[in-house]
């Protein structure tokens, strides 16, 4: 039989089913694989007593009542240290919260509970999700499992590299600028971004608001589609959450998996994305995946989004600036660190910030400050709104007119060595170029596997979607997966 920890949560929702195997099975065969591969520092808690007493009360309901068993019922999944787990300390990557125990339990946690999911532990990320590589966690770097002297990307690598190393079968994450797709595409795994909206921000611990996305980083792009469905909906607890049904996401990727014919669909191609500084072996694999759409009967259309180019002048304007505002609440006051010694009270706002922060978060907070400030704010913020909005009409335009996907790079290079670009801050930032204009949009949009360069680490391809066309997105990465084996592929020793 396959290693439990090498199958999708497809096919343990199967197996779980068949009784192949017991929920108390899977969650210690999972948590033996955490055990031995520790070096990758994926995890910032392991939560192996509970996710154990978890699913022995999965396998008790499956054998007394099976039909009152959720979808995901014994199914182990990991959570991203940005999303509250009530009773579990929430870091979100840094000192600040290093001892923040949850009150409650987000929405996205809960909806997975009420499915039966089983959580394993909360994943590493960069500093309050501000991080293109996972470099800047309070808690150290977490490594590649493609090549342990590598970034995983950022700032969901943790959840990136659990589920590329047979840790976690499938991980939530949260997407500002691209930090789903991009650790997806330097790690070889299937990872969305919804549409904003889809999915309630409703405790998560917010960076920028009116960017922040939740969605899930699976194996296969049917397991991306299950957890979508999950965790998508209504919520009244955030005002952004839009009420509309929630498509068969699942049945989307299951029908094209078994009939992947593309005939009819029109291929966007930005002209934009294919541009000096783009990697020669990933534009490569690009092109060539493109090309396997095309085979698979889609049309590929040239189309330009002209204002691109500003996405992350536009980007590290905006961001920052919410990032300020929502930051401000960690004070020393009410929770976070709080600096000992402290004898004034603006002293121990300094004090501790200028400790609880790390050195990306104050550079961010400094920069939103300054593009709110008085003087300044009509010359960045407001201006940076409304080139946002070019950029939307971009999108609107092409959809409109042009094609029904947009598919391109995810990333402009694969995963680079820790330390190259710790100590150049704009290289890191263009990192996310290709990933940033979709949330200044809103739109949804999807990584999956289409290659790897010379030295063997994986490359992915973005698809982009209209607005609330995520089962378009799984249509056409399921069928792209079917008719290609880049998914299959695994991390030496793995």
């Amino acid at each position: 039989m396959t290693e439990i920890t090498s199958l999708t949560i497809t096919e343990l929702k199967s197996g779980l089913a068949a009784r192949q195997f017991s929920a108390t099975e899977v969650a210690t065969a999972f948590l033996s694989r955490i055990a031995k591969n520790g070096d990758l520092n994926a995890f910032t808690e392991v939560l192996g007593d509970s996710a154990l007493a978890e699913a022995a009360n999965c396998d008790q309901l499956i054998g007394k009542d099976p039909g009152k068993a959720g979808a995901l019922c014994g199914v182990p999944l990991a959570l991203k240290d940005i999303i509250l787990l009530r009773g579990v300390k929430n870091t979100c990557g840094s000192k600040m919260l290093s001892n923040f125990v949850a009150p409650y339990d987000a929405t996205v946690t809960a909806k997975l509970k009420s499915a039966g999911a089983i959580f394993l532990g909360k994943t590493n990320m960069d500093e309050f999700a501000m991080g293109s590589s996972n470099e800047t966690s309070a808690f150290g770097c977490v490594r590649n499992p493609w090549d342990r002297s590598r970034v995983p990307g950022g700032s969901s690598g943790g959840s990136a590299a659990a589920v590329a190393a047979n840790m976690a079968p499938g991980a939530l994450g949260t997407d500002t600028g691209g930090s789903i797709r991009q650790p997806s595409a330097f790690c070889s795994t299937v990872g969305i971004k919804p549409t904003y909206g889809r999915v309630s921000r409703y405790g998560v611990v917010a960076f920028a608001s009116s960017l922040d996305q939740v969605g899930p980083i699976a194996r296969s792009v049917r397991d991306c589609a299950i957890l979508t469905a999950a965790i998508s909906g209504h919520d009244p607890h955030d005002a952004t959450s839009m009420d509309l049904k929630v498509p068969d996401f699942e049945g989307a990727a299951a029908q094209a998996s078994q009939s992947p014919e593309l005939k009819g669909l029109r291929i966007g191609v930005p002209k934009e994305y294919f541009i000096a500084g783009l990697n020669a072996e990933v534009e490569a694999s690009v092109r060539k995946g493109l090309a396997h759409l095309q085979s698979l009967g889609a049309e590929l259309v040239e189309i330009t989004l002209p204002h691109t180019e500003a996405a992350v002048a536009v980007y590290y304007i905006i961001a920052p600036a919410e990032a300020s505002s929502n930051l401000a609440r960690f004070d020393g006051i009410r929770y976070g660190h709080r600096a000992s010694g402290a004898l004034k009270l603006e002293d121990l706002y300094a004090r501790s910030r200028s400790e609880g922060f790390g050195w990306e978060v104050k550079r961010r907070i400094l920069i939103g400050t300054y593009v709110l400030s008085s003087g300044y704010i009509e010359a960045y913020y407001h201006r940076a709104q409304k080139v946002r909005t070019l950029i939307k009409r971009d999108f609107e335009n092409a959809f409109a007119n042009s094609c029904d996907v947009i598919a391109c790079p995810t990333a402009p290079t694969t995963a680079f060595s820790i330390g190259e670009k710790t100590t150049d801050p704009l290289a890191m930032y263009l990192n996310d170029v290709f990933t940033i204009p979709v949330n200044l949009a809103g739109l949804p949009a999807m990584s999956l596997p289409c290659g790897f360069d010379k030295t063997g680490l994986p490359i992915g391809m973005q698809l982009i979607g209209k607005p609330w066309d995520e089962a378009g997105l799984f249509k056409v990465g399921a069928a792209f997966e079917a008719t290609t084996e880049w998914h299959s592929h695994k991390p030496k020793g793995i």
